[in-house]
């Protein structure tokens, strides 16, 4: 058995946050990315409740742009899920989370401002491609 770990870090390695963006099962009764979702962790907590403990993560979701993968990639498209102006946040059980997920930006036809740094790619950005490449696990989840 191999295990995982899901990172939220408000400060990796001394500089900005580190927030991983993970397969969420919303629907385990679908098979693949049908009963799943993408969301990105924003932070890890726990309670007792009645003495019983409760892991949980506050994610903000993405939306799947088709019931079927991008047909020239292959791979599902994702966007940051929204209502207006304000994002789509919730608190999940952390055993809801399958897997991590890497997300690749949808590029335009200009370059990229050189201001413009990794940590602010998914704040930025508002469509990508979930990489059933990133490993084997990920390519059997997302098919």
């Amino acid at each position: 058995m191999k295990r995982e770990h899901i990172r939220m870090s408000p400060k990796w390695r001394n500089g900005y946050a580190h927030k991983d963006c993970v397969f969420v099962i919303t629907d385990p009764n679908v098979p693949g990315m049908q009963g799943m979702d993408i969301a990105q962790v924003l932070t890890f907590f726990f309670f007792r409740l009645r003495g019983i403990y409760y892991p949980c993560a506050v994610v903000c979701w993405f939306n799947r742009i088709d019931d079927t993968p991008d047909e020239d990639t292959g791979m599902w498209m994702v966007s940051p899920s929204s209502d207006g102006n304000h994002a789509h946040y919730a608190v999940i059980h952390v055993e809801a989370i399958f897997h991590s997920a890497h997300l690749i930006l949808v590029y335009g036809t200009e370059p990229l401002p050189l201001s413009i740094k990794a940590h602010h790619v998914l704040d930025i950005f508002t469509l990508f491609y979930v990489n059933k490449y990133a490993d084997h696990h990920a390519f059997e989840i997302a098919w």
